[in-house]
């Protein structure tokens, strides 16, 4: 198996912000500090097995996923992938801007853009690729781990050139809030959740920044070690031009 530590490249929304705060409780566990939290009771109320339903987003913090986890590749260090997440971020660029909803997606329940944003395809494919010469390759347990069998062909490519199935054409960005469920479960949970969220009142969301995650053994959870803020391209200017 890939060793240990992991480290990720995820969009978090920022540690004061209401969406963070919505997705920490929820998941009882906050990237940021590492601490845990209570679950909200309306949640519990009507999920009495939320901890369980809540179980896999929690070992990777609230997040949107950019470049997926993996071990360092030989002679590449934490403060090397560090400084080239602060010159990715340092480039500027266009700043997706999303309308978030929230839905499910392949079985489970997510924040979600609520239509295709092309900057964001962008975001995440740069992402995957100015990265990954950081990524260690698959080991043949891991490869067998993401079930080859069941992806499609171009799947099975990325996961063989990128460590990750569901990359570029296949990259659909969420922000994970319950693991699978069935249909039956889906509904009333989704019910809640939408509630919740719509309070927020939270109508467009930027994805603005990085962070970069660890994780130092397989026991453990995700923690946030560094954010970058992403430069903005000033498009106004340009249309001065």
């Amino acid at each position: 198996m890939t060793g240990f530590p992991r480290y990720a490249i995820y969009f978090a929304a920022g540690s004061d912000s209401a969406l963070s705060r919505f997705g920490a409780q929820l998941l009882g566990y906050d990237a940021y500090t590492g601490s845990e939290l209570a679950f909200p009771t309306d949640a519990v109320r009507v999920v009495p097995d939320w901890r369980d339903v809540s179980a896999d987003p929690r070992k990777y913090g609230f997040h949107g996923t950019l470049k997926a986890p993996m071990a360092l590749a030989s002679g590449k260090t934490e403060a090397e992938l560090m400084a080239a997440c602060a010159a990715f971020a340092g480039k500027a660029r266009p700043l997706p801007l999303i309308r978030p909803v929230v839905d499910a997606i392949s079985g489970f329940i997510a924040v979600i853009p609520a239509e295709p944003v092309d900057a964001l395809q962008q975001l995440a494919a740069d992402c995957v690729r100015e990265f990954d010469s950081f990524r260690a390759e698959l080991t043949a347990e891991d490869r067998a781990r993401r079930r080859p069998d069941k992806l499609n062909e171009r799947q099975r490519d990325h996961l063989d050139r990128w460590g990750y199935p569901y990359v570029m054409q296949d990259f659909r960005f969420h922000m994970t809030l319950t693991g699978r469920l069935d249909a039956e479960r889906r509904g009333p949970i989704l019910q809640m959740l939408r509630a919740r969220f719509a309070a927020l009142k939270i109508e467009k969301l930027e994805i603005d920044r990085i962070a970069l995650f660890r994780q130092d053994d397989a026991t453990a959870r995700f923690r946030i070690i560094g954010e970058w803020r992403l430069a903005r391209v000033d498009l106004s200017a340009s249309s001065r031009d």
